[in-house]
């Protein structure tokens, strides 16, 4: 029997409402209170973007794709505002309802893969994209009844609503049989979901709990030697989101310890820009007091090492203002 919408539709209206303007805000906040499509201001929503490349869970080459081609990566983020504008709005008007709710599981899952491994005090993406997904799912599931222009359409008995498809993207009963094991069998996808990427980005479920938004991590590797230069590849890859990696010191130290070559504080605050080549969207640049790399940034980075012997056995040394120290070995 097809399951008949009635009061769960209106018992979900406070989870519809706010769910709609966890979407709509997205546009309200990047278009209406502030600019932040815009490449050249400060805030700038493809640089977040780029921060869930690092640890990003199967859609790691999407995400490359875009912040690696700036214009491509524009057209996305307007793009995905637009539709979040659509879903979210139409979510609050209860119109069309189970098809925005498809709109909505697509986005959280989106957010999931890209972010879940973000949050530095709880779990705040992931929380943010597997309640998405079990919010659209059950949205999905009620449709909308009263407050809601679905409703209202079908009060006025539009044709459209008598429709097999409307009942299928907007509301009214759900034009399916064996309800029960389709609504179990999403529900343990959904759960599933949820167990995986819990364990996969956290170690929620069994072993040790890690949380990669803590504390800065960067990683080197390319190092290239020929006379007059060292050229090596730094990528940021864990941290918070929000907060560079500030860098105040570069060392180049022989196999004995002695220090061959040091950039300090002032040296890293004025490195020559065209001695880094960035790689993706979020740069690294030098800063007031340092060399700022924040998170997902990648790039390449050139000292001049004239007048000076630098072997294969030396080591390469990277300090962050928190004490961290990253080293690798000049091969």
């Amino acid at each position: 029997m097809p399951l008949q919408v009635g009061a769960s539709g209106l018992l979900s209206l406070s989870m519809r409402w706010v769910i709609g303007w966890t979407y709509f805000s997205a546009f309200w906040r990047r278009v209406v209170l502030e600019n932040k499509l815009d490449p050249n201001i400060a805030g700038y929503v493809g640089e977040k973007f780029n921060h869930f490349l690092p640890n990003a869970l199967g859609i790691k080459p999407i995400i490359e794709y875009m912040v690696m081609r700036p214009h491509d990566l524009q057209l996305a983020m307007i793009l995905f505002t637009i539709i979040e504008a659509i879903v979210g709005l139409f979510m609050i008007l209860g119109l069309f309802t189970r098809l925005m709710s498809v709109g909505v599981f697509g986005l959280a899952f989106g957010i999931l893969l890209g972010s879940g491994w973000l949050g530095t005090t709880c779990l705040d993406e992931w929380q943010i994209g597997i309640l998405g997904l079990a919010g659209g799912f059950t949205l999905f599931l009620t449709g909308s009844d009263v407050y809601s222009l679905d409703h209202y359409f079908m009060q006025r008995k539009s044709k459209f609503t008598s429709t097999r498809w409307f009942r299928a993207i907007g509301s009214g009963p759900l034009p399916l049989k064996n309800m029960k094991t389709f609504i179990l069998s999403f529900s343990l996808f959904i759960f599933g979901i949820a167990l995986f990427t819990n364990q996969s980005f956290h170690g929620g479920v069994w072993g040790t709990l890690h949380n990669k938004s803590v504390k800065p991590k960067i990683e080197i590797s390319n190092v290239r030697l020929n006379r007059s230069d060292l050229t090596f590849e730094v990528y940021r890859t864990e941290g918070v989101d929000v907060y560079g990696s500030f860098l105040i010191g570069i060392q180049i130290i022989g196999p004995n310890g002695q220090v061959i070559k040091s950039l300090s504080i002032n040296d890293l605050s004025k490195f020559p820009l065209g001695r880094i080549k960035n790689r993706y969207v979020t740069k690294v640049k030098p800063g007031k007091h340092s060399l700022i790399i924040p998170l997902g940034a990648k790039a390449d980075l050139t000292v001049d090492i004239r007048g000076l012997h630098i072997s294969n056995n030396d080591t390469l040394k990277l300090i962050d203002v928190s004490g961290i120290e990253w080293t690798t070995k000049i091969r």
